[in-house]
């Protein structure tokens, strides 16, 4: 069955599917790491990367396979107003979303580029980016980059937006590409990745994936969609592709418990 989508018109999606998926720990992240909220992988680069969110170091992390912190880059002229989510582009540049809303005031969003992860203090360029008039600033968190275009995902009960962002240095007005919502009790939209082929996308939630094909351009949620639940409830907040059949999965410190890197197949 495929869904249609109109731009921005909302529409409720039934879901193809759940299936019960298990998340198979690999790793679990340092102690210090209190609020982990994405995880993403770089061409040229052999760690997982990932960052804390709003009230943290305006730091990224290289992590190993064991969990252990290889890399400790401090951004210095980059501020961590609310840094939720990161992606990667083809030729080795990392890319921070800094465009958190808790409380739905902030009207000005950051996207930082980073191009050398092998320094131990990075510069970064700035893509600066407003909502369009008459829409409502929302809490972002999600994010990935194709075909040099940003697409921001809104965390949200009732309906989500996406927009579109060039991935060209300076301020830019975003342009809503969507607006959707997914069915289920919980469909808050938590991080986001799109495989090295541009044909899969997966969004993420604290108890499931969506896994998303067959879609034309970036009409995404024109697609096949399905959702694949976990075995379990937690904070999760960041995923990337390993391969086109799995993904890593990280969620937060909870309590005394360590955030958990994971893996989870997607076929």
């Amino acid at each position: 069955m495929t869904f249609t989508l109109k731009p921005l018109l909302l529409f409720t999606f039934l879901l193809l599917s759940c299936n019960s998926g298990k998340l198979d720990i690999i790793a679990y992240l340092p102690n210090n790491l209190k609020e982990a909220s994405a995880i993403e992988t770089v061409v040229g680069s052999d760690l997982l990367w990932t960052i804390e969110d709003a009230g943290n170091k305006n730091n990224i992390y290289g992590l190993n396979r064991k969990g252990e912190i290889i890399k400790d880059i401090d951004v210095d002229n980059a501020k961590n107003i609310d840094w939720e989510d990161l992606t990667s582009d083809n030729n080795g540049n990392l890319y921070i979303g800094d465009f958190g809303n808790n409380n739905k005031k902030r009207k000005n969003f950051s996207i930082y580029k980073i191009s050398n992860l092998r320094t131990n203090d990075a510069k970064a360029e700035r893509i600066n980016f407003i909502l369009p008039k008459k829409v409502k600033p929302e809490d972002f968190e999600a994010f990935f980059l194709l075909n040099n275009n940003f697409y921001v995902f809104s965390k949200e009960k009732k309906s989500s937006i996406i927009l579109k962002i060039p991935n060209r240095i300076g301020k830019h007005t975003a342009k809503v590409i969507s607006k959707f919502k997914l069915k289920g009790k919980d469909s808050k939209i938590t991080g986001a990745a799109i495989n090295k082929t541009g044909k899969i996308v997966v969004l993420l939630n604290h108890d499931k994936l969506w896994k998303i094909t067959n879609f034309k351009e970036d009409n995404f949620l024109n697609g096949h969609v399905e959702a694949l639940e976990f075995n379990h409830n937690s904070q999760k907040e960041g995923v990337c592709f390993k391969s086109n059949s799995v993904v890593y999965i990280t969620d937060e410190k909870n309590g005394n418990d360590n955030g958990i890197i994971y893996e989870f197949k997607i076929d």
